[in-house]
């Protein structure tokens, strides 16, 4: 899922619509926005609406990053079916209902997007419990990507986040950041918020997660200042 454009650099999730496969590194954030612009015309001041609350998100203002996405919104209406960064910001926000429901729009739009359907699940678990919400979960197409394969089957059929992490441990710099990540947010979904401090920590103090201009890294770190965990 995710990568964007944003003031620069790479992301960690794409418009929906640009989603298609996913390689390293990830593309420049102006082409991510030229490729939203192809799909969704008319959106220049949406666009910079959008651009606004990314840059607030990843600033830690994820209050004001909703309000600029939901901006965007009221600006070109069709820009909703492809705001996943509306989603992950409503789920920092408690507004889990409206998250997962951003998240199922997201992937109508594009039935191959493992962290969207993961996001989803991360949603309707703070809901509903996470064996119904594994219930309801958002069945997607593969992704090329073995951390996020194997991530999106623990969310969908359990799993050890424990073995997610030591699977990665020695894999590529940007892998163990997102099996960290995922493991945390796996242990948050099922109540266990010491295990998943111990693990998006890690993720966030990682090289990847600590020099990555990927939103996913500032995510994780928006993460810990909403939980009120100190990363030094």
């Amino acid at each position: 899922m995710i990568s964007s454009p944003d003031e620069g650099g790479s992301d960690g999730i794409l418009p929906s619509t640009a989603r298609t496969t996913y390689t390293i590194p990830k593309p420049d954030e102006d082409i991510c926005i030229a490729v939203w612009q192809y799909h969704i015309t008319g959106g220049n001041s949406a666009v910079m609406a959008i651009r606004r609350g990314m840059f607030l998100f990843r600033q830690g203002d994820v209050l004001g990053s909703l309000v600029e996405f939901d901006k965007a919104i009221e600006l070109d209406p069709r820009q909703k079916a492809y705001l996943w960064q509306r989603g992950l910001s409503l789920y920092y926000l408690d507004r889990y209902e409206e998250g997962a429901e951003q998240f199922r729009l997201d992937v109508a739009q594009n039935p191959n997007d493992t962290e969207e359907s993961i996001w989803c699940f991360l949603c309707e678990a703070q809901l509903y419990g996470v064996d119904e919400a594994r219930k309801r979960y958002l069945e997607v197409g593969r992704d090329s990507r073995s951390v996020m394969r194997e991530a999106y089957n623990m969310f969908k059929d359990g799993g050890d986040p424990e073995k997610l992490v030591a699977a990665f441990s020695s894999g590529q710099p940007n892998e163990y950041f997102y099996a960290s990540l995922y493991a945390g947010l796996y242990y948050e979904s099922k109540n266990e918020p010491d295990a998943a401090k111990v693990h998006i920590i890690s993720a966030c103090q990682s090289p990847y997660g600590s020099r990555s201009d990927d939103y996913m890294a500032a995510l994780a770190k928006v993460h810990c200042k909403c939980r009120n965990w100190n990363l030094n």
